[in-house]
């Protein structure tokens, strides 16, 4: 299933001018976006799975800052998924007005 618009444009808004997007990982998995210090992975689905299997992928980048960008109403569900799988970082609504530190 292709990326939606507003994903795509979360994405390319994290990565910044010196990010870069869809950065590989070990096993064939790529994270969405990220920096020298930061790593973004956008998640709009809101399941509780898709919610891990992207807090993992946080994790395994081994980036200081680690960041999960999801719509609002799925904040308490992110924040819940990063403690499950033992990420420390910041959970975000996808505009950036909203930032929950777990």
């Amino acid at each position: 299933m292709s990326e939606s618009s507003s994903h795509k444009r979360a994405k390319r808004a994290a990565a910044g001018k010196s990010g870069k997007t869809e950065v590989p990982l070990s096993g064939g998995r790529r994270l969405d976006a990220a920096t020298k210090r930061r790593a973004t992975e956008v998640e709009r689905s809101g399941s509780s799975d898709g919610l891990e299997k992207a807090a993992k992928r946080l994790k395994d980048s081994k980036k200081p800052q680690k960041i999960l960008q999801v719509p609002q109403n799925d904040m308490k569900k992110a924040a819940q998924a990063m403690r499950k799988v033992g990420v420390k970082g910041s959970v975000k609504n996808i505009t950036g007005t909203k930032r929950q530190s777990v």
